[in-house]
């Protein structure tokens, strides 16, 4: 399932390609026609995302609300033709369930676990649901640092709780607790307050790395290299995907050569290292 990182750059790219354009909107696989014979004609006045949910606000008080679950995906290309000029026909490839068409670009939805327009009202019930996202402006640490320190929940199923932090999937689960040394067993309410900051702060330096980049960066010699190309105004470059621990089943950890561990945690498998995130 794509983690909070990849749905705030859709937002971006969707952003890019529509906002402040009137919107065509259609339904190839016929599966949503009514929805988008809602949204058809109007414009498009912004995407955002908070974790792991897209929304598409559109004029007339009109959202689009996405989750792409397992194996949803969402595309969006520009039109132009190796002349340069817009294609007048996009011809659909595959189960199209929702289609956003302007003049330049094409937008193109399949398989999605929720895919619905909804109302403002409903979009606020979303995020009042929701737990911090470390990408979005203003999120309040505080309010996943309650429901942690008060759970008898271990650590790494709680950061897998889009209720106590939004957008954090397995991969970030697995790299972060290993980034601060701490044992994915260990309950919430053992977290020490100066530990989950520390964390949190990693995840808000993290994140945006991912969308940058395009892909998770977790390994510090690829996090100090992106910053440094942030900090001279650089694209950031894509290394080979390399980890810490996750899916190193078996390999030696990094640090200190111990075997990688692997255990089934909230119908996810964890990657550890039993020596560094020894419970102390």
């Amino acid at each position: 399932m794509p983690e909070g990182h990849t749905l705030h750059a859709l937002a971006g790219s969707i952003d890019r390609a529509f906002a402040g354009t009137t919107v065509s909107a259609s339904s190839p696989q016929g599966r949503f026609e009514d929805g988008a014979a809602l949204l058809d004609g109007r414009v498009l006045r912004e995407a955002t995302a908070w974790g792991k949910h897209l929304f598409a606000e559109f004029d007339g008080d009109a959202w689009l609300h996405v989750h792409l679950g397992l194996i949803g995906k969402f595309a969006v290309h520009s039109r132009a033709g190796h002349d340069g000029m817009p294609s007048a026909h996009v011809p659909v490839q595959g189960q199209v369930r929702l289609r956003l068409l302007n003049d330049a670009w094409v937008g193109d939805l399949r398989g999605p676990n929720l895919c619905a327009v909804v109302t403002p009202d409903e979009v606020a019930a979303v995020h009042a649901r929701l737990g911090p996202d470390p990408l979005r402006p203003d999120p309040d640490p505080d309010l996943a640092w309650r429901r942690i320190s008060r759970s008898t929940r271990s650590i790494a199923e709680l950061l897998m709780d889009q209720a106590v932090v939004a957008g954090v999937g397995n991969v970030y689960r697995c790299e972060l607790l290993f980034r601060h040394r701490v044992d994915p067993f260990r309950p919430g309410r053992e977290i020490r307050p100066a530990t989950w900051r520390a964390m949190w702060d990693d995840l808000v330096t993290l994140m945006p790395l991912g969308v940058a980049a395009g892909q998770i960066l977790t390994r510090q010699e690829q996090v100090d290299a992106a910053l440094a190309q942030l900090a001279r105004g650089e694209r950031v470059t894509a290394p080979e995907r390399s980890y810490n621990v996750y899916k190193r089943t078996g390999e030696p950890c990094r640090v200190c050569g111990s075997r990688v561990r692997t255990q089934v945690l909230v119908g996810r498998n964890l990657f550890w290292c039993g020596r560094c995130q020894r419970r102390r």
